[in-house]
């Protein structure tokens, strides 16, 4: 019957009547225009081309502070029709934003909340406005993290507490909601569920636990937020979390190592984590899902390693620890994001670290995986970091052994495809790796740089305009570096390398002039 009334032209009078003063005209119009609407889109759409959704705010707005049973009845009237309006396309749901749908039901749940069924009406529509982008920042500018939180503590049935947690989710997403929602007091609310549920095999109860652990690591995307839990290492939270990590729950072993891994977003925090035994902490962790472990954990925890990596002064802490022999023992994985992580671990540990990178850079399985890892097309985060790690070894090192296990792999040509990359840091990592080659082992590598043309590569590169001013250095560099193979010097003399050169040298750029002088004077010399 809904579309029928909708062709009979009863919706405009019906909204005109909104404005009626009358309670129970008011009532039954709204019950009337409540059904209509109902999970129906002309329905909808009719009511708010006829200005029905204003009045309806409006009218909801204006009856807010009011207590009796008779207004109480009308808010659920015109409640329920907003519910059912947040339902909508992302075109209508904006327009309730516009009209400020959002601090009215928020002061609505603040002086109703005893109202369950009021209560439950703001909660779905919430849930629904809170997936649009645009709302963020409309519920941000009100109360809704205090009223949430309070509603929640006293919530004891666990499909109350999932329909607030359905709202909390979408609205941690935005970073000052986060730090609002830890002002307010939700992660002790959450901490509270993890320890009740932790031991219990009920399928609600498993679900509640995930839910809460989740939330809690999603508090932690927040700088700000992260930051007030971690209260300088000393926190309880922080210190809750960490209890996690040796849990025997699968759940809590990965929010645990994800809040780590959050945690470890600035070298303070890094350095005090390290050096408070988390790394070993993580370590045993790894040593626990190494044969059928576990992927979302294992990869978890190698991000949480990688992370305190990233400050200088821990990774001969991490090194001496042993991290990388535990990293190792995942070569054999066959999970993408597992390998990925394994990779960006290996090449924050190394970095400016001689005597690991050498190690590393000797270990053929590594090296052999890591050729390997560099032809996954499917997997490009797999195959950009294996190319990182290869060069790495390389330029970390500068060991003619490691130059020689690389090249007896197979790695030479994906370094020089990596000198084509989108990615200037790329590029140039391998540039430089590539003369490194050059300089210490070119006639071990001489083959393979032939047969992967770099010299093409290198002409084009110099002759692109588009080229970055530490691309043409370095390419001029390794130029120099490779006329020690005759060969390669006669490739460089057949592309005429000595026209694009001789242009650089008016180049902006004063490193790039006066390294096209050099190179200049070497090609006409080696001519």
């Amino acid at each position: 019957m809904r579309i029928p009334c909708v062709d009979a032209g009863l919706i405009s009078p019906l909204v005109q009547l909104l404005n009626s003063k009358d309670q129970e005209v008011l009532l039954q119009t709204g019950r009337a225009l409540g059904n209509i609407c109902y999970d129906s889109h002309e329905g909808r759409s009719a009511v708010d081309q006829a200005g029905g959704a204003q009045i309806v705010i409006d009218r909801l707005r204006s009856l807010c502070s009011r207590t009796d049973p008779a207004s109480e009845k009308l808010l659920t009237v015109f409640c329920g029709m907003l519910m059912n309006y947040s339902n909508e396309n992302d075109s209508l749901q904006a327009q309730l934003i516009n009209m400020g749908v959002i601090p009215t039901l928020v002061t609505l749940l603040g002086i109703h909340c005893h109202n369950a069924a009021l209560t439950e009406m703001c909660l779905v529509a919430f849930g629904n406005l809170a997936e649009l982008e645009s709302s963020k920042e409309q519920f941000a500018s009100t109360n809704i993290a205090e009223e949430l939180v309070r509603l929640f503590k006293k919530q004891v049935e666990h499909d109350k507490r999932e329909m607030i947690f359905e709202v909390l989710a979408p609205l941690a997403e935005n970073d000052a909601i986060k730090l609002q929602l830890v002002e307010a007091g939700l992660v002790e609310c959450l901490l509270e569920i993890v320890q009740e549920k932790v031991n219990s095999d009920k399928e609600d109860d498993i679900a509640e636990l995930k839910t809460a652990s989740d939330l809690m690591v999603l508090l932690l995307l927040g700088d700000e937020s992260m930051q007030k839990l971690f209260e300088g290492g000393k926190g309880n939270v922080f210190q809750r979390v960490l209890s996690w990590i040796p849990s025997n729950n699968h759940q809590l072993q990965l929010a645990g190592a994800l809040a780590i891994a959050n945690f470890a977003r600035n070298d303070g925090n890094c350095i005090h984590m390290v050096d408070n035994g988390i790394v070993e902490k993580l370590m045993d962790l790894l040593d626990r899902h190494v044969e059928d472990g576990n992927v979302t954990v294992q990869h978890a925890a190698l991000s949480a390693l990688r992370n305190l990596a990233i400050p200088v002064v821990n990774k001969a802490k991490m090194l001496s620890a042993g991290v990388t022999e535990t990293v190792l023992k995942f070569l054999k994985s066959e999970m993408p994001p597992v390998q990925f992580k394994l990779l960006g671990t290996l090449r924050m540990l190394i970095d400016a670290q001689a005597e690991a990178a050498e190690q590393l850079g000797k270990n053929v399985k590594l090296v052999e995986r890591l050729v390997e890892w560099c032809e996954a097309k499917d997997h490009a985060g797999v195959m950009g970091e294996s190319n990182r790690l290869l060069s790495a070894l390389i330029r970390h090192s500068k060991s003619k052994d490691v130059i020689k296990a690389i090249v007896q792999s197979g790695g030479i040509k994906h370094l020089v495809t990596m000198a084509t990359s989108e990615h200037v840091i790329m590029q140039n990592e391998a540039l430089v790796a590539l003369a490194l080659i050059a300089a210490l082992e070119l006639g071990t590598a001489e083959k393979d740089l032939e047969s992967a043309k770099l010299v093409q590569i290198l002409h084009r590169l110099l002759a692109d305009e588009r080229s970055a001013p530490e691309i043409k250095y370095n390419s001029m560099v390794l130029t120099c570096a490779l006329m020690g193979s005759e060969s390669l010097h006669k490739e460089v003399q057949d592309l005429a390398f000595l026209d694009v050169v001789s242009k650089l040298r008016s180049h902006e750029n004063k490193s790039v002039a006066q390294q096209a002088s050099l190179t200049e004077q070497r090609l006409t010399v080696e001519s």
